[in-house]
């Protein structure tokens, strides 16, 4: 693995008396995109949500660029470069599209910079530049996940915090949006940590993935190999192997949620 530019260490993290994560550690590659699946309940959205600040870790590092983050409040991590897409989307329905990408650069004091960013989101969404006007709550689900997005690089993350982007939306929308994902990560340099309910998407999409039982990390790989491997195949893939007499194949199964 090259270079990283996120690290946790034995991440504790609770929701009052219920321990969400426990002992949790996982590494980014600076330039990469990592993904953490697994089950509903099983904690991928506190990792994301205890990096950004919005939980504070009962114990545990986490290091980023180098520097220790853990316990620092939201402002201060967006500050570092570090953007969080909420699962849920969660733009601000009464506020334009355009006022909606601007709250994401209300950390920035550089206009000229915040203009070129601004053009260069209207170039991979521009649905967006055509509602720039319309109240984001009028936008279709696909169309507020897009802003989400892009109101999240509008904050000129070096690490984007993805979670869920397919959530609720079509096959073809889920497609738009994980091309304009890995663009961004190709064009911009931008490193992407993915927690996604399309476990083949996300497979095909980031380059090393990790998998999450009941807060533990039970499984980490490159994502070719965890795409081999029979568990996955079978519980987030939806196929299941049998073997008669030495021969192979593969079936259909319901994908596990």
């Amino acid at each position: 693995m090259s270079e990283p530019i996120l690290e946790l260490k034995n991440i504790e993290s609770a929701y009052g008396p219920v321990q969400a994560l426990r002992g949790v550690s996982l590494t980014v590659a600076k330039g990469s995109i990592a993904t953490v699946l697994g089950g509903n309940g099983a904690g991928k959205s506190t990792i994301l949500k205890t990096i950004s600040g919005i939980i504070d870790p009962n114990k545990g590092q986490i290091r980023f660029a180098g520097e220790e983050i853990q316990g620092k409040a939201p402002d201060w991590i967006v500050r570092r470069g570090i953007s969080h897409v909420p699962e849920g989307r969660e733009v601000f329905p009464l506020l334009s599209v355009e006022d909606n990408l601007k709250m994401g650069a209300y950390t920035r004091r550089d206009r000229d910079g915040v203009a070129r960013d601004m053009e260069a989101v209207y170039g991979y969404f521009p649905i967006l530049k055509e509602r720039a006007g319309q109240d984001a709550g009028l936008l279709s689900g696909g169309q507020q996940q897009m802003l989400a997005i892009a109101r999240s690089l509008l904050a000129s993350p070096q690490l984007m915090l993805l979670d869920e982007p397919s959530l609720g939306l079509s096959p073809k929308l889920t497609q738009e949006i994980f091309e304009i994902v890995r663009r961004i990560n190709g064009e911009r340099g931008t490193t992407i940590l993915l927690v996604e309910q399309n476990a083949q998407m996300a497979l095909k999409t980031a380059s090393f993935g990790y998998v999450l039982e009941v807060g533990r990390i039970v499984m980490e790989d490159t994502c070719a190999n965890l795409m081999k491997k029979e568990d996955i195949r079978e519980f987030y893939l939806g196929m299941k192997e049998e073997g008669a007499r030495g021969a192979r194949r593969w079936k259909k199964k319901k994908t596990w949620r």
